[in-house]
């Protein structure tokens, strides 16, 4: 098929690296490993900071405008996409080009981790809610990344078509298994900002600041505007014992991974956290919070720890017991890697992606 493929939060070919740039292009990746004919249909950023229904809201005009130049060049070359795939809609995310141009030529309507949340209806967005209702309602099938985001979008939107995807990545880079990993050294791949980011780098220094008299080192990869208030945190411990890489390219943080021995994030507000799935990969076990998607991709107890959310205390301690038992560490490790080669890999979740949208499109036309 002929897919046109569009990321409203941020493009595929955003220049700044993230996890939704990242699952984005892996989405790509899985449908043309499928066979299927992928090509960006527009670089126009759906993000709203006001509401859809305000006035100053920009996005809107520049959707429309979008819209129209879509329409007449497809139409121009006689040649519209089979279908229209969009990935992560949300309240602050709703697609204003996907369902209009589905609509016009015919053609199936897919998205990808869209997400409803009740309460934003009664905090002014409610407008937008709406739209990512009907665009849900309006899809041959929403794939749902986590467990939380399906029952979200069933509870409030019962008559919508679900199917489970589990996040997944790119395997290839980590064909080698991780034989070489200094034991004592935690990693952390994360970016530097306000939010749920900076809280678990407060929520990390403490923890740390409780073993603080084991032998360890923390490497961090990452950087982002709140850089200076990231590293002030860790500013008790001895010099050299923190070390800060700033941001890294895709190879250097495997080989940075691959160097490690544990990978510690707490994770705090994560949607999955893809970074999870390429720390194990490379064969490292994780010690993060049982919080919000996390647990989509670790397997607590066998690829890693999962402490409570909230609870300091018990990620300081999850981070001691895996220094302490080398053994453990390494069972962990090992599993880590089998987990992800061969549960989440690319061409595994190629192939049930090819599958779903084989099953729903077949039925589209039926519904």
């Amino acid at each position: 098929m002929k897919i046109a493929f569009y990321a409203p939060l941020k493009s595929p070919n955003h220049p700044v690296p993230s996890g939704d740039r990242l699952m984005a292009r892996l989405l790509i990746a899985a449908l043309q490993m499928a066979g299927h004919d992928v090509e960006v249909a527009s670089e126009l950023r759906g993000f709203m900071a006001v509401p859809v229904d305000d006035p100053g809201n920009e996005v809107v005009e520049a959707a429309r405008q979008e819209v129209d130049g879509l329409l007449d060049r497809w139409r121009q070359t006689g040649a519209p996409p089979d279908l229209w795939f969009s990935y992560h809609t949300y309240y602050k995310t709703p697609d204003l080009l996907g369902p209009v141009i589905a609509s016009m030529f015919g053609i199936p309507y897919i998205t990808a981790e869209a997400s409803y949340a009740k309460r934003h209806d009664a905090s002014g967005w409610a407008a937008n809610q709406r739209l990512v209702t009907e665009g849900v309602r309006q899809a041959a099938v929403n794939l749902c990344f986590t467990e939380r985001d399906r029952a979200g979008l069933v509870a409030n939107i019962p008559d919508g078509r679900y199917e489970r995807l589990l996040p997944f990545i790119d395997v290839e880079p980590f064909r080698q298994a991780n034989s070489q990993g200094d034991d004592r050294r935690l990693v952390t791949v994360a970016m530097m900002r306000p939010g749920d980011k900076y809280d678990s780098y407060v929520m990390l220094a403490k923890a740390l600041e409780m073993i603080r008299d084991r032998d360890w080192t923390l490497t961090v990869i990452g950087g982002g505007r709140a850089l200076a208030e990231v590293q002030a945190l860790f500013s008790s411990f001895d010099p050299g014992r923190i070390l800060w890489l700033g941001e890294r390219s895709a190879d250097e943080i495997r080989i940075e991974l691959q160097k490690g021995g544990i990978y510690v994030w707490p994770g705090c507000g994560e949607a999955y956290g893809l970074a999870y799935l390429e720390a194990q990969a490379a064969g490292l076990p994780v010690v993060a919070q049982s919080t919000a998607g996390v647990p989509e991709v670790v397997v607590d107890g066998v690829t890693g720890l999962l402490t409570p959310e909230g609870d300091v205390k018990a990620l300081s301690q999850a981070i001691a017991l895996l220094l302490d038992d080398r053994a453990q560490r390494r069972e962990m490790g090992e599993a880590a890697f089998r987990f992800v080669h061969d549960e989440r890999s690319l061409s595994v979740v190629s192939q049930r992606l090819d599958a779903i949208l084989r099953h729903y499109l077949g039925t589209h036309h039926d519904r």
